[in-house]
């Protein structure tokens, strides 16, 4: 974050997403921090510009602040504590793993193939890692993720099994994506994600995500990222 304004403002907008499962608006960010509504819009703007968040098609509102997101999408996540009431959208499978890695809670994970329509409910946390068979879908190569991130986010969806995927890949987009099993996109969420709440985390440069990626097996062109 390039000032001390724009670093609060990044870490309201977390800690109301981690804490109530919302975005708070810029009217909010403005009274909390002190500021003109104009100011945090000109932050936010920023923010979005460098990555740290994604802003409504309108520019005036939080959209995503991955691994969060501010509207509903495919996965709902609730945690396994049953003393915690709090609950989540996931934008995708990916993040979905990474609102876990993010807050350091098991989470159960709700959402639906795509190919058969069935329930997938998924027990997963950053010392437990989903079950054998579902595979994730990616729509896109890494290096055009962010070209369209919210339409990237929605097609990264999780499929019963690898067969499943396959056959809704040749229907829908034949010759596009990438599936892998769910346990590597878990594998991969728990240090791409594991930090975004803590203190004094810092944006991860390209090479330190790239090796990532690579650890988890996600290598070839495909995974290569811009």
């Amino acid at each position: 974050m390039k000032t001390a304004e724009s670093r609060r403002v990044r870490d309201l907008v977390y800690e109301t997403l981690a804490q109530e499962g919302r975005a708070p608006s810029v009217a909010e960010l403005a009274r909390r921090t002190d500021s003109a509504a104009a100011d945090v819009g000109r932050i936010l703007h920023e923010l979005a510009d460098d990555h740290a968040l994604v802003l409504t098609p309108d520019g005036d509102a939080i959209r995503m602040a991955h691994p969060f997101t501010s509207a509903p999408m495919a996965f709902v996540l609730t945690p396994l504590d049953g003393h915690d009431d709090r609950r989540w959208w996931g934008g995708c499978a990916w993040d979905s793993f990474g609102i876990s890695a993010a807050l350091g809670i098991d989470v159960r994970i709700d959402s639906a193939c795509p190919h058969c329509g069935a329930h997938l409910s998924i027990d997963a946390g950053p010392e437990m890692p989903p079950p054998d068979g579902p595979v994730v879908r990616f729509p896109r190569p890494a290096r055009d993720w962010w070209n369209d991130v919210v339409g990237t986010c929605t097609m990264i969806r999780m499929f019963c099994d690898r067969g499943h995927a396959k056959r809704w890949t040749d229907e829908n987009a034949p010759g596009h994506g990438c599936i892998a099993d769910a346990l590597a996109v878990w594998r991969l969420a728990q240090p791409w994600y594991g930090d975004r709440l803590a203190p004094d985390f810092q944006p991860h440069g390209r090479e330190h995500n790239q090796k990532l990626l690579d650890d988890c097996g996600l290598t070839g062109d495909f995974w290569r990222l811009p």
